[in-house]
């Protein structure tokens, strides 16, 4: 069974990509890319002292998901969210690490408080007044993937618009050795079960490719071997929403050949 929901708007930060108006323009070639480190905005919707506590995740994803909201003219009160990520806070996760392994191991009720996966959902519930179900997901590089699938399930089931927030910070090192990620970035998608005047593209999710034992191509492959963000990879089908051109994606979790979930999306015109 295919799943079918409309994009009613899109969020995106990243490196030299400060939103969607000029990440549609680079993403598909239209305009050269800017090599500069990823400026995340300050949560301006978050009151001064929770602003003041703010670590790069919980600033990247309300920015992403404000800017959806804004291009869709959604109010955020009433709107069920589902937040993914394959890490978190990484800078947070290191200085906790750095702590903990030097001779004054009392860690700041601020780091430990940012260091919990669904600390962005919770700032967001504070900045939107929303108290709408929120789902907070990770599941390494295939988190992209698991969040999609989670939203469009309770779009499709519950018949309601909800918004997914992608997002991943990079860590410094010695962390970043094994974790590689070059820089923060992010993406949210307002996604609907119905088309509406603004409405950028549609996503069908087709269930014949649920479950697959080859490794995941087309996104992973053309970026392999690049410097890309492993977030760049998810945003890719975002200028075929833009652009009315369709596509085809297909991601995958570093599982084992057994295990393997498979998720083709494709990306149309309303």
């Amino acid at each position: 069974m295919n799943l079918s929901v409309h994009v009613q708007g899109i969020g995106l930060v990243g490196p030299g990509v400060p939103n969607w108006e000029e990440g549609r323009k680079q993403l598909p070639g239209t305009a050269p890319s800017v090599a500069e480190k990823t400026r995340v905005p300050a949560p301006q919707a978050l009151p001064a002292a929770e602003r003041r506590r703010a670590g790069v995740a919980v600033r990247a994803a309300p920015a992403i998901g404000w800017e959806a909201l804004g291009m869709a003219g959604v109010s955020p009160v009433d709107l069920a969210t589902v937040f993914t990520s394959s890490g978190g806070d990484g800078v947070n996760c290191h200085e906790i690490c750095a702590t903990l392994a030097s001779n004054d191991r009392s860690i700041s009720p601020t780091r430990f408080h940012n260091s919990v996966h669904n600390a962005p959902s919770g700032y967001w519930s504070i900045s939107s007044g929303s108290m709408a179900p929120s789902s907070v997901l990770c599941a390494y590089d295939g988190s992209f993937a698991a969040g999609l699938l989670e939203a469009v399930a309770q779009v499709c089931s519950e018949q309601r618009p909800v918004l997914l927030l992608a997002y991943d910070t990079d860590y410094p090192e010695p962390l970043h050795g094994v974790r590689p990620i070059p820089d923060t970035m992010g993406v949210a998608l307002l996604l609907s079960p119905v088309a509406g005047a603004g409405s950028l593209g549609s996503l069908v999710l087709e269930g014949g490719a649920a479950f697959a034992r080859e490794p995941a191509d087309t996104l992973q492959d053309a970026l392999a071997g690049t410097d890309a963000p492993r977030d760049s990879r998810r945003a890719q089908p975002a200028p075929a929403a833009g652009a009315g051109r369709g596509r085809r994606a297909h991601r995958a979790g570093r599982l084992p050949d057994d295990l393997r979930v498979r998720v083709r999306v494709r990306v149309q015109p309303c």
